[in-house]
């Protein structure tokens, strides 16, 4: 519906879907994604000029969302230290245990204009099939004495989308050192180890992501490399690659 829409659109409107449910959502891979009641769930359209900094590095665009996400809970006065994390590509965590939501970018280019469908989806009062973010709120609670009270999916789209919106004027002004710091902040990777080139291969240890978005690792005695997921494991992190 909102790839049929956008082109038809004035440029400074917004495009947004928002779903209820979801019964044929897409994921990585054509994955099937079932999304239940509870969840936050939308569809996005952006433009974004090809020469500008964003333009030119546009994979940055799905971990913009992932932060984008975690920063409408935890900006909130109170909710800062509420678990919420982020997980390279693509994906919102509890802490680095458990998934509760994701991101996925769609891109098209005409003439000198990106095109971004961003849909994104995240668990906020459906406790199952894994967690929620509601269900993190209770749990910090009772550890702490608060009181924070529970928070509504129609609050966190529109909370993610400000956000969102800001994380990309201070991304087009400044790149991407303006951003990373808030993203490493947030996500769970810092001195993890990973395989490279398959289960068996060198160990190497996770540093950052590089200028384009991809993930830095350095290899004892080789230095830091930039590497891609393989494609094919369901972990995004079981192996990577190092391209030619």
């Amino acid at each position: 519906l909102i790839g049929r829409l956008m082109l038809d659109l004035p440029e400074e409107m917004g495009l947004i879907a928002v779903a209820v449910r979801q019964t044929q959502g897409k994921g990585r891979g054509g994955n099937v994604w079932l999304s239940p009641m509870g969840c936050a769930l939308s569809t996005l359209h952006i433009t974004i000029p090809l020469h500008s900094n964003l333009g030119q590095r546009i994979p940055f665009i799905q971990h913009l969302v992932s932060l984008a996400v975690v920063e409408s809970v935890r900006s909130i006065p109170g909710y800062e230290d509420i678990e919420l994390r982020v997980k390279w590509p693509n994906d919102i965590y509890y802490s680095d245990l458990m998934k509760l939501g994701g991101v996925l970018v769609n891109s098209t280019l005409i003439e000198t204009t990106f095109h971004i469908l961003i849909g994104f989806g995240f668990n906020v009062s459906n406790s199952n099939p894994t967690i929620c973010i509601n269900d993190l709120i209770t749990k910090f609670n009772k550890e702490e004495g608060t009181k924070l009270k529970p928070l509504t999916a129609d609050c966190l789209i529109a909370r993610t989308v400000t956000v969102l919106e800001r994380l990309i004027d201070i991304f087009q002004e400044k790149g991407p050192n303006g951003i990373l710091p808030r993203y490493y902040k947030y996500w769970v990777h810092s001195g993890k180890q990973v395989r490279l080139h398959n289960e068996d291969g060198p160990t190497a240890w996770i540093v950052g992501i590089d200028d384009y978005g991809y993930l830095q690792v350095h290899e004892e005695g080789k230095g830091i490399e930039s590497v891609h997921p393989d494609g094919n494991s369901f972990d995004m992190l079981r192996n990577l690659i190092v391209p030619k």
